[in-house]
């Protein structure tokens, strides 16, 4: 069985090599799949992964041609993913990938198709940072669920978990941080398991490197909204065909 984890990069030099080999040396019954895909990154983070590549045979590098957004890296890494789960993971540590067995046991239990790790619910360690952030994940999650009748607690949480058939048998189009949303509303749509554990969380700051911003909270809002109308309900059992969709 094998996992394949997907990383969308942009100038991350600062934690790259730890969090590459964090994740690749992890113990599992099972085999990781590590694609690493760079979005254009002008810091020396395409150097590094091209070193960290010569010395993990299970680490892809896929490049970007220029910097086209994280839901575009995610996209791309989606695509290739060839394990039987596929997980996502961001490169700056502010989530810990030693929690990757209670993201994967409703999946490997049969349970899932989707799991959202949310930084919201349970007992884990938090940093305490930014309440207007917090207060905005929490109005966006509350206006997701409104438009797909889901109950999460986190729908912005990088930490997202599908069956590989279930994620790529959706067609997503958003390149920046808009790819949360978009993804949310067109589970939803396709019916399909969803479940939800807690997991923690260790923000960074602006100064630390943090990207996102409140213009990406107004597109996401705009992203549930159009999605939640243009997306059309798929019958129950077509999104598990396992048929790929055309790269996009």
């Amino acid at each position: 069985m094998k996992l394949s984890v997907v990383m969308p990069i942009y100038n991350e030099r600062a934690t790259l090599r730890r969090v590459v080999e964090t994740v690749l040396s992890l113990s599992f019954p099972f085999d990781i799949e590590l694609l690493c895909v760079d979005d254009g990154s002008t810091d020396g983070s395409r150097e590094i992964l091209r070193e960290l590549q010569l010395q993990h045979p299970a680490m892809r590098l896929l490049l970007q041609p220029r910097n086209m957004g994280k839901g575009a890296a995610l996209r791309r890494g989606i695509q290739d993913a060839t394990g039987e789960f596929v997980l996502i993971q961001d490169a700056d540590l502010e989530y810990d990938p030693a929690e990757y067995p209670i993201l994967l046991q409703p999946l490997l239990d049969g349970k899932a198709d989707v799991v959202y790790g949310s930084r919201f619910t349970g007992d884990r360690p938090h940093r305490v940072l930014y309440f207007w952030h917090s207060v905005g994940n929490r109005l966006l999650t509350l206006f997701s669920n409104a438009l797909t009748d889901l109950n999460l607690t986190d729908m912005e949480t990088c930490y997202k978990a599908f069956r590989r058939e279930a994620i790529q048998s959706i067609v997503l189009k958003e390149d920046r941080f808009g790819f949360e949303p978009e993804v949310t509303v067109k589970v939803a749509k396709r019916r399909l398991r969803v479940y939800e554990v807690g997991i923690s969380y260790s923000g960074r700051t602006y100064q630390e490197g943090k990207k996102i911003s409140w213009k990406d909270g107004v597109r996401a809002l705009w992203c549930l909204l159009k999605y939640s109308l243009e997306e059309p309900r798929v019958q129950p059992g077509a999104a598990s065909s396992g048929v790929r969709p055309p790269r996009v």
